[in-house]
């Protein structure tokens, strides 16, 4: 289900043209969101100059038009188009991305197109240059644009047989909460979201930290003994002891020293996501453990909380039997198995397929030197004169002699394989996932049942007799 938004990027506010051009690129276009840069497109200037080739088209225009490029215009257009979970590869939003840019700005305008992957949802963010390529006009937004830029991404998904937003509301929806929360994230919940980030990769120290939050777009200096941070598009910078427990210095010290676990900051309850089945814990186990008597007391009140959780999960999809309920259970793992066996008989097969068409391609090329070659008596001079296409002829043959293969297939006929495997992986995936979500509910509600009823989980269901009492039984 993909949705669009277009937004125009004015010059941050104290900041020159130049610094603004940049930083919006630069934050679009980071590594460690389009997998080191493998996720990324340009369209009328090259991925390594992109920023400074846009700046030229600007200065291009003032000279041509007479006009002056201020802090108030408009310089950059973003679209940003998500995807459903699931739903698409990033290599396939990437493709529809780069084709909502050409449609949209009808090759006139130069744009880049990167797709993120450091979310569940994929999404792409297309900026484009707000001046023309050929200098003389710059693109003006016009009412209703909203509608048909939603019109031509529509249009694409559906082409590629992906779901759409079928009735979308009739006014916009904030970014933020359209990503799912009830107000858009305050200045030091990005920062706080940026350092828990930071934190997962693992760095060795405060330094190595400051090294990854700037590669995220966020500004990082030492003022004395105070740090100071500023998220991308943010007016002011925020201290880093004011962003709370676990976020000061010494928190974090301590967690590179690993003398404590960083433990990101619960979201504002107005944030707050529904809540989903956990396990229950076995208190008696971790006092045993040496955990103390407010452990026991979050405990059990955490488990209250979980069998609430689990009972209305039993009601809701009606599995108030205790041997249905693990009938469902083992269905859904074994179609979870069979989808990643299959999944992963896909891949291997993909792989084979690439190997083997980039030995046909190479023993094509090089069949005649190798015929040379031989003619030549294997001399040891044409040898030293071809050794790369004589090593690659060798590495073909060989591959094909471990392959068996009496006769070489076609790369047509290669490719059309791979496609075939690349759409069946595809499909296969999307319920790979929702498979495996409802194969994690329903073992986790059954061990939970299992615990409150005190069964033994571990015998197989068809071994089981005794069955959870229905809820008016109780």
């Amino acid at each position: 289900m993909a949705t669009t938004r277009l937004i125009p990027m004015h010059s941050i506010k104290g900041q020159s043209v130049v610094y603004t051009v940049h930083e919006r690129l630069d934050y679009a276009m980071n590594p460690r969101k389009t997998r080191d840069g493998a996720l990324l497109m340009a369209y009328g200037c090259d991925l390594a100059t992109a920023a400074n080739e846009m700046l030229l088209t600007k200065k291009e225009y003032t000279t041509c038009t007479g006009k002056k490029i201020t802090k108030s215009d408009i310089l950059l257009y973003q679209i940003r188009q998500s995807f459903k979970p699931g739903e698409v590869t990033p290599e396939q939003a990437q493709q529809i991305g780069y084709a909502l840019a050409m449609s949209w700005t009808k090759g006139k305008h130069q744009f880049v197109v990167a797709t993120h992957i450091d979310h569940a949802h994929i999404h792409t963010h297309i900026i484009y240059n707000a001046t023309r390529i050929d200098a003389h006009q710059k693109y003006r937004n016009f009412l209703g644009s909203s509608m048909a830029l939603r019109r031509a991404s529509d249009k694409l998904c559906l082409e590629n047989k992906l779901s759409i937003v079928e009735q979308p509301g009739k006014t916009g929806t904030h970014y933020g909460k359209w990503l799912g929360s009830t107000k858009r994230p305050t200045h030091r919940d990005d920062l706080r979201a940026a350092i828990d980030r930071a934190m997962e990769s693992g760095p060795a120290d405060m330094d190595a930290l400051f090294a990854i939050l700037r590669e995220a777009g966020i500004q990082a200096d030492r003022r004395g003994k105070a740090i100071r941070l500023k998220a991308p598009g943010r007016d002011r910078a925020a201290r880093m002891s004011s962003l709370g427990p676990g976020y000061a210095e010494d928190d974090l010290l301590a967690v590179l020293a690993g003398r404590k676990k960083h433990m990101p900051r619960a979201k504002n309850p107005m944030q707050a996501d529904p809540p989903k089945m956990n396990l229950l814990v076995d208190i008696q186990a971790k006092l045993a453990e040496g955990k103390g008597a407010g452990y026991a007391r979050w405990a059990a009140t955490f488990n209250l909380k979980q069998m609430a959780n689990t009972l209305n999960y039993l009601t809701e999809h009606k599995l108030m039997d205790y041997g249905t309920l693990c009938e469902k259970a083992d269905v859904a793992s074994a179609r979870y198995h069979a989808l990643s066996g299959k999944i992963k008989a896909a891949e291997g097969r993909m792989s084979e397929i690439a190997a083997l068409k980039t030995h046909i391609i190479n023993y094509s090329k090089t069949r005649e030197v190798y015929a040379a070659y031989r003619k030549a008596g294997y001399s040891k001079k044409f040898l030293a004169e071809h050794e790369r296409e004589i090593l690659l002829h060798k590495a073909a043959k060989k591959a094909f002699d471990e392959l068996g293969l009496k006769k070489l297939p076609t790369v047509k006929s290669l490719q059309a394989e791979y496609a075939a495997l690349l759409a069946e992986k595809r499909h296969a995936y999307s319920e790979y996932r929702a498979v495996r979500d409802e194969m994690r509910d329903l073992q986790m509600a059954r061990a939970n049942v299992a615990r409150i009823m005190g069964y033994d989980d571990r015998t197989p269901t068809m071994q089981r007799d005794r069955k959870t009492p229905s809820h008016d039984d109780r």
